[in-house]
């Protein structure tokens, strides 16, 4: 087995050898609910589809992803373990790829296993599956993009709690950058194009466009490219700090 492939494994099966595993997928699968069926008021829409679902999947990503990438590398280094890991036989690039794929991946089990709702909706009603498949494909690349922020937090500091904070503080600022309150602010006497560049780093810009139905390939190059960029800078700050 390649370096990363023991990585991405020991990271993976790091996840279900504890209690968070399951709590985490118990807690989003009951926050998916109470969103869609609740809040989201699915049965008074009259509408067999899971817009409601997905419009809520940016917000419940904003607290829990970041509690799951928070222990990436934070554990490690409070731990000591994060000298034996640069040790070892592996590359650094190695190390952070299978780190967050292993959580990318984790995430990903935690959204699939959110496929009773599309039966649901599938016998409730005739909904575009092309749709619901494509949001599915966003939220998961939407999810990659709150990982990889929250890995460069991770390797910034030992404090677990610290970790998640900056996550959390970043990954709103991506958020909302596209919003109208955000926007307002800049309409006015910012020129189009600086407004429109703020709006283009929104997770919500690129997510609500690929939730339409189209998978445009720009959408798909943000969310890539984000997850690309910040985990070179993890690459950057794991090595600046491999010595603390």
């Amino acid at each position: 087995m390649s370096s990363l492939g023991v990585v991405y494994k020991r990271e993976l099966n790091s996840y279900f050898s504890t209690p968070l595993a399951y709590i985490f997928i118990v807690i989003f699968l009951m926050l998916t609910g109470l969103f869609t069926f609740y809040l989201g008021r699915f049965y008074e829409r009259g509408q067999a589809d899971l817009l409601p679902f997905f419009n809520f999947h940016p917000w419940l990503y904003l607290f829990l992803v970041p509690a799951i990438a928070m222990r990436l590398w934070a554990e490690d280094r409070n731990n000591g373990t994060i000298e034996i890991l640069m040790t070892l036989p592996l590359s650094l690039t190695d190390l952070v790829l299978g780190k967050f794929l292993a959580a990318w991946s984790f995430v990903g089990i935690a959204l699939a296993l959110t496929f009773p709702l599309w039966i649901s909706v599938n016998y409730l009603g005739a909904p575009d599956n092309g749709v619901i498949f494509a949001s599915y494909i966003g939220s998961w690349l939407m999810a990659g993009g709150f990982l990889a922020i929250g890995s460069c937090m991770s390797a910034l500091t030992k404090n677990q709690v610290i970790a998640f904070i900056l996550a959390v503080v970043v990954c709103f600022l991506f958020v909302v950058s596209g919003s109208s309150m955000v926007l307002d602010g800049f309409n006015g006497w910012a020129p189009a194009i600086i407004v429109d560049a703020i709006a283009s780093f929104s997770f919500l810009t690129h997510f609500n466009a690929i939730s339409k139905g189209v998978i445009d390939l720009r959408d798909v190059c943000y969310f890539l490219a984000l997850i690309a960029s910040w985990l070179m800078a993890t690459a950057i700050v794991v090595d600046l700090k491999k010595a603390d």
